[in-house]
Parts: structure tokens; sequence; C-alpha cells
């Protein structure tokens, strides 16, 4: 999700557009494996001879669907659906599935920007990002980033080009 370019104002441009990062996806990913099998073991395991062994099958075929789509078609919509947008005026956090919701700090109301990575989280290169600004909400943060380095690297630089009146980076 990215703020579409008919949405950008008049020498705005977009610096990046991610999602979070990948790992997000793998407690879905290993429950999506898990209920896979186990449907599959208990499909095969119900006896041929049983009298409403079709039934069987078809309730495991469904419970295994609905856990699927709990455990892991969820997750990943709302990790495909969430988005984050460094511009040259702006940082734009979008949110939601079938509800919407956009957070957006304009750069000359950035006070602090600060990170912070656990050892597993410095080997994925992600962490969690702390963006306070003058506005009403304060603190703004931003877990499993990706490139994280990198982000706070150009946020910052935007931040100085905004407090030096280069508003378009340039």
């Amino acid at each position: 999700m990215t703020i579409p370019d008919h949405h950008l104002t008049q020498g705005e441009r977009r610096v990046r557009s991610f999602n979070p990062h990948w790992k997000r996806l793998v407690v879905p990913f290993i429950a999506l494996l898990l209920i896979a099998a186990a449907s599959g073991a208990a499909i095969y395991f119900v006896p041929d001879t049983w009298e409403y062994a079709s039934y069987a099958r078809i309730a495991v075929v469904v419970i295994g669907l609905i856990l699927m789509t709990i455990w892991s078609f969820v997750p990943y919509l709302q990790w495909k659906n969430t988005g984050y947008v460094l511009t040259t005026h702006r940082f734009s956090i979008s949110t939601g599935v079938l509800n919407k919701s956009t957070d957006e700090i304009p750069m000359a109301k950035v006070n602090t920007v600060s990170s912070d990575q656990t050892l597993f989280e410095r080997l994925l290169g992600c962490g969690t990002l702390t963006v306070e600004s003058a506005g009403e909400r304060g603190e703004i943060v931003l877990r499993d980033i990706p490139r994280i380095q990198e982000v706070r690297t150009e946020l910052f630089r935007l931040l100085e080009d905004a407090s030096d009146g280069e508003i378009d980076g340039r």
C-alpha cells in the first residue's frame, strides 16, 4: 500500500515504500504447514469402512480451511496491507484490510527518531523505529521495519533537508 502519485503534493517525491519485515510471516507459514500436515494425516487415518467416513473427511477439510484462514491468510493480508511510505514531505503509515487507517507525520513536525534492534533483528536487518512528533499523538512506534538503518539514514537526511529549506531533497 503506497501513496498514489496523484496524492503527492507539488514538489513532493516518494523516497521509499515498504511493508513490514517478512519475519512477521514466519509463524503464519509454519501454521499453514502444520495445519496442512495435520489435515492430511487426519484424512488419511479416517477408516474407509466407517459409515461416516466421507462426513469426517469433509469436516476435517472445513476445519482445516477455517484454521488456515485465521492463522495464515488473515496475518498475510494484514502484512500485505500495512505499508510505510517515506516522501520528501512526510512519513505515512497505512494499515487495514477492510477498513483503512492512515497516519501521516509531516517532516517539519518530527522531533526525534530512534531505533532499537535485538540481536536476532540485527541478523535479519530489521528493528523497531520510534518517531516522536510535535503532533497530538506524540510518539509512534513502528515494529519490524526492514533495512532499518537505511530507513533511519534516509529519514535523518530528509529531516535535515526540511530544516534547511530544501524540501524536495535536491
